[in-house]
């Protein structure tokens, strides 16, 4: 070792005063020598021409040398206040080093101190760092592993250890024993939560994940990985279409080269539900592969536009249902001649989300030309008023009515609406209706007795009162869907709500089930908070039974706990979702199989551990023993 260490060279850093001097090609000796000839030049210049002129010289010269010396002096101490801070910061890495090894590893004292000695010296400089570092060991050098601190044998495959060293050949092993059950503990862990959201999105999705999937599922789940080498789709039945044509949205790959997937002549409807990356092209090839198109579904639809319009009005003469969400790009004149054009066939309008260029004159011409529409839904349409109201109740085959409006419509208006409409009504929708109030109830309690769909959200004015007397002696036939969510005071200063409770509240929500709880499927009375926990005790406590309820939504109704949701599980035995988003008094829950429980946070270790498996009575029976 001492061999191939005397052959080396320490390698250092210069100090900043031998930089200055050879960037200057100045030396030591240059500068003592011409000092010394200056000197003897003056000495001889006194004594041949006197005194004057050689102290003169003689002072020049000294003067010179000073300022050499002077500037040496500065560039020495710059050098020495270097070396120093750069020692300490070798210093303490060292001594970092030395406190890391030592722990529990018991190093041994005597050669391997010196070997390490040995290779302080072969350390080499790193100028982006400013420290030293030490070099690795080549091939073929001697060197003691960093675990077990075995003399061993460098290799080119000698693998690094924790701490900077290496490794002899049977710890580099295990080593990468452990790295690679690390990497796949990192993997399953991935694939875990990559399941577990998937697990969470059908479960938002209304999907309780039990049992195996069927051929159907695993085969369109497929076919939907697997889009980009799929040349056509053969002769698949409509609905399983649709089907594909859903998930394809969901997962934002229906573009310009799979809608050709879709489309058939042999077709009669086109549903896309997420159009956003179609061209104004991709629309006018929907009607020339598919001319007989009677259903027509598009959403998003950013670039359709007045040509596209324009050619489905040539091609298809046999529109009769037509759904467009955000056609924002066709003009005014575009939807009063596709009113005037196609308005005869069509049975069916909905459209939302429009902004500048349909408004109340529209709603005229659709009214004026489409006197066989039987379902219209307009929604979140920003120009229409009160009186597109008026001049929709004026459609007299209608049977299906959904609106959100944006601006403001006086609760006479709607009054008239229903009194008008409401006797043919089988489903009524009014969102975001403020200002409505026990009025517009009374005239569905008068004039509505086919409604089998019943909803008013959004509004802080219609009293519980309102509510109970809709639902007592109502001579309609009972709810399937009924929708009361965000019917509620909305005073900050009084979280309680007055004393004659504002919107869907106790008294109302009894009179509910009452009155359609033999035949509801979905209950919606999210934010509906003044309903007290007595009322849902009374409504579910296991003795009545709602054999037909599906869905139900209590999120933010904040008096109902875990004992509610327990008599829900008893009360509804076809029950698929439960959604109680902010309800914060659930918890330790058991779910019994194919039932989805969402927004109960601290009940998700149940949900796992139960969720699948157990029937509603052993549900039951556990959270029973929970509680107690």
């Amino acid at each position: 070792m001492s061999g191939r260490r005397g052959g080396n060279r320490i390698r250092g850093p210069q100090s900043a005063l031998t930089d200055f001097l050879a960037a200057n090609n100045i030396s030591a000796a240059q500068i003592r020598d011409d000092y010394e000839r200056r000197r003897r030049e003056a000495e001889q210049d006194a004594g041949n021409a006197g005194e004057g002129p050689s102290n003169a010289a003689t002072e020049q010269t000294e003067d010179e040398a000073l300022a050499v010396a002077a500037q040496a002096e500065e560039a020495e101490k710059k050098s020495k206040k270097r070396k120093r801070t750069e020692e300490e910061a070798i210093d303490k890495i060292k001594k970092a080093k030395a406190t890391k090894k030592g722990k529990g590893k018991g190093k041994k004292k005597g050669k391997k101190d010196d070997l390490d000695d040995d290779n302080d010296d072969d350390a080499d400089y790193d100028d982006d760092f400013g420290m030293y570092k030490k070099a690795k060991p080549v091939p073929g050098q001697l060197e003691h592993c960093d675990i077990c601190n075995k003399r061993f044998t460098v290799t080119p495959y000698s693998k690094e250890g924790p701490d900077g060293g290496l490794l002899c050949a049977p710890c580099g092993k295990e080593l990468s024993k452990d790295l690679k059950k690390e990497q796949r503990a990192v993997t399953k862990a991935a694939s875990t939560g990559k399941k577990r959201r998937k697990v969470e999105s059908d479960r938002l999705d209304g999907i309780a994940v039990g049992g195996a999937k069927s051929l159907s599922q695993l085969c369109i789940q497929k076919v939907a990985q697997h889009h980009d080498d799929i040349e056509e789709l053969g002769d698949l039945p409509q609905s399983v279409l649709e089907r594909l044509s859903e998930i394809f949205s969901k997962k934002r790959v229906m573009k310009s080269k799979t809608l050709p997937l879709f489309l058939r002549p042999d077709l009669d409807s086109v549903v896309v539900h997420d159009a956003a990356y179609l061209e104004e092209e991709d629309y006018q090839q929907i009607f020339a592969i598919v001319p007989n198109v009677r259903k027509l579904v598009l959403s998003n639809t950013c670039q359709l536009k007045d040509g596209a319009i324009d050619y489905m009005l040539e091609r298809c003469h046999d529109l009769r249902h037509i759904q467009l969400y955000a056609a924002n790009l066709v003009q005014e004149g575009m939807w009063h001649r596709l009113f005037r054009e196609a308005g005869a066939k069509l049975e069916v309008l909905k459209l939302k989300w429009l902004d500048a260029a349909f408004e109340d004159l529209v709603v005229r011409d659709m009214v004026k030309y489409c006197p066989n529409l039987e379902r219209l839904k307009l929604k979140l349409c920003r120009r229409l008023g009160e009186d597109a109201v008026v001049s929709i109740s004026d459609l007299p085959e209608l049977k299906h009515l959904s609106l959100q409006i944006s601006q403001d419509v006086s609760t006479p208006t709607l009054v008239n609406l229903i009194e008008k409409r409401g006797s043919g009504l089988q489903t009524l929708s009014l969102e975001k209706f403020i200002d409505a109030d026990d009025s517009v109830l009374e005239a569905i309690h008068e004039n509505c007795t086919q409604l089998s769909k019943l909803r008013l959200s959004e509004n802080d004015t219609v009293t519980d009162a309102g509510y109970t007397a809709l639902f007592t002696d109502w001579d309609n036939w009972p709810l399937t869907f009924a929708d009361f969510n965000s019917t509620r005071d909305i005073d900050n200063n009084n979280s309680e709500g007055p004393e004659d409770a504002i919107g869907l509240a106790s008294s109302g929500f009894r009179a509910l089930m009452e009155h359609s709880g033999a035949a509801l499927k979905h209950l919606n009375i999210a934010s509906c908070r003044h309903i007290e926990l007595s009322a849902f005790m009374d409504v579910f406590n296991g003795a009545q039974n709602y054999p037909l309820l599906e869905h139900i939504n209590l999120s933010f109704c904040n008096r109902a706990d875990t004992s509610v949701v327990a008599g829900i599980f008893k009360s509804c035995p076809a029950l698929k979702q439960l959604v109680a988003f902010g309800c914060f008094d659930v918890q330790d829950v058991v779910v019994p199989r194919n039932v989805a429980l969402i927004g109960v946070p601290r009940a998700q270790d149940a949900i796992e551990q139960f969720g699948i498996g157990i029937g509603v009575d052993e549900a039951i029976s556990r959270m029973v023993e929970v509680a107690a």
